[in-house]
């Protein structure tokens, strides 16, 4: 399987590997990264999620990256694109998304990295719009996709259906990017010699005690 390997100016956005799902399961069990989310994931759990993520690369060619720092931590979390599985009055959609290791975080790496998939999204894959979403609460996320040039329309907020109707997480803010609104704030920035996207060979991911 080939996917699409992201290098920005700082960052490279790329498939997983074997040795992500330690690191990986260390974030998902972080209660300070994990806030605004229904719990913490243990680690099986976690390398479930990681599963997903890959079958989702292989089902449609692009996905949630692993991040890692050029020439430094060889993993902090994950930054990519996603088709949800469930059902909103926005689906279907193509979401961004990203979850960082708290050591990583007020270093500009998430909008960095986002940036690096938004140009994926709609200069490589031709995707009309790419939207978000997070819970009211969720300040962090918010100032990301406000730096990323998406939009909110309150009109657009939404319950979660995966969340039950007394659940404190349940109300979600929308925000939505148009290839048009990316193309012209960001044109320029994506025509850098230190951006770049390339096709890459995945290697196959194995669960631990799966010795398919």
């Amino acid at each position: 399987m080939q996917c699409p390997r992201i290098t920005t100016p700082r960052l490279v956005l790329r498939p997983w590997r074997q040795a992500d799902l330690a690191p990986f399961a260390a974030l998902n069990a972080d209660p300070h990264v994990m806030e605004f989310f229904p719990g913490c994931l243990g680690a099986a759990e976690s390398d479930a999620l990681a599963l997903r993520i890959v079958e989702h690369f292989a089902a449609r060619g692009f996905g949630l990256w692993a991040v890692e720092v050029a020439g430094g931590a060889p993993f902090i979390g994950f930054v990519g694109l996603s088709v949800p599985r469930y059902e909103t009055p926005f689906t279907p959609c193509v979401e961004i998304g990203w979850r960082l290791a708290a050591s990583h975080w007020g270093r500009g790496y998430a909008s960095e990295a986002a940036r690096g998939a938004l140009a994926c999204g709609f200069d490589h894959l031709g995707l009309a719009e790419i939207v978000s979403f997070t819970t009211e609460a969720n300040a962090r996320s918010r100032r990301v996709m406000e730096r990323l040039g998406m939009r909110r329309d309150p009109a657009d907020d939404f319950d979660h259906p995966l969340l039950a109707a007394d659940h404190p997480l349940r109300r979600h803010v929308l925000y939505r990017l148009s290839k048009s609104a990316w193309t012209k704030r960001n044109r320029a920035a994506m025509a850098a010699p230190d951006q770049r996207i390339e096709l890459v060979d995945a290697p196959p991911l194995q669960l631990p005690g799966d010795h398919a």
